[in-house]
């Protein structure tokens, strides 16, 4: 490794945003090109999360073309075609024979990692530990997965991990954890976030991420005022007092899943 080289890589994967193609499930309630828009605030916050983390390389790896969208400092790679299983396997393989270290993967769907600012729910990503274990697990609300990290290692390694997960199905969290243990990895998890795929996703994203182009393409494309730190604050104290009172549906998430 070079004295360049940074000692540990972060990867986004993403589909290029396109009226038609991109959050088609939001289209109950927006737009094709209003989804779209959605899509490329979601993906332009991501960016700004892993651009604010330093001594890193940035890969992304991507389902079209790339546009004036992708900022300076990312290597663009190409997903392959097949299941996610399988992309995710490849992603990982790719960025692997390209960079020393550890690697950690983000999708574009949690735009709230750039929210860090007074009142935003934002994550940061450079304080996650890629050294401190094997393997680092971030859980999404729907049972899937937002960040993945994993050791340098082959194609056959990554290949291993992935192929044969069921994706997008509210058990692919857990399966992928349960996987990763099945190697006998040590896996730290992440915070639990909710991710946008569906309307009432988009509205909550949104309010936990004031300032974000996502908060800001929601309120253009609903009408709704843009999401404020205020608010956000206001809904973090409700959510506490309806916890201190005893309402369960408040509780935050355990730190591990069941088994």
């Amino acid at each position: 490794m070079s004295a360049r080289e940074p000692a540990r890589t972060v990867v986004v994967l993403a589909k290029e945003p396109v009226a038609g193609r991109s959050k088609t499930r939001l289209h109950a309630e927006f737009t094709p090109e209003q989804a779209a828009d959605l899509a490329r605030a979601a993906l332009e916050d991501t960016f700004d999360a892993v651009l604010a983390v330093p001594d890193v390389a940035r890969v992304l790896v991507l389902d079209g073309d790339p546009g004036t969208w992708v900022p300076s400092g990312f290597d663009v790679l190409h997903q392959v075609t097949g299941g996610l299983d399988r992309r995710l396997a490849a992603a990982f393989a790719a960025t692997a024979e390209e960079h020393e270290g550890p690697i950690l993967l983000v999708g574009m769907d949690t735009p709230q990692l750039a929210a860090r600012g007074e009142g935003g729910h934002g994550l940061d990503l450079g304080a996650v530990d890629l050294t401190g274990a094997d393997a680092v697990l971030g859980l999404a609300d729907d049972g899937g997965f937002w960040a993945i990290g994993l050791p340098r290692g082959d194609r056959h390694f990554y290949d291993s991990v992935f192929h044969g997960i069921p994706m997008s199905t509210d058990t692919t969290g857990q399966a992928q954890l349960d996987r990763l243990r099945e190697f006998g990895l040590r896996v730290t998890l992440l915070p639990t976030l909710r991710d946008v795929d569906l309307p009432d996703d988009a509205r909550a994203v949104a309010h936990a991420a004031p300032g974000t182009r996502f908060a800001t393409a929601w309120a253009t494309a609903t009408g709704e005022p843009a999401p404020t730190a205020s608010a956000a604050r206001h809904r973090a104290d409700d959510a506490a007092d309806d916890l201190a009172a005893g309402d369960l549906g408040a509780a935050a998430p355990s730190e591990e899943p069941d088994a």
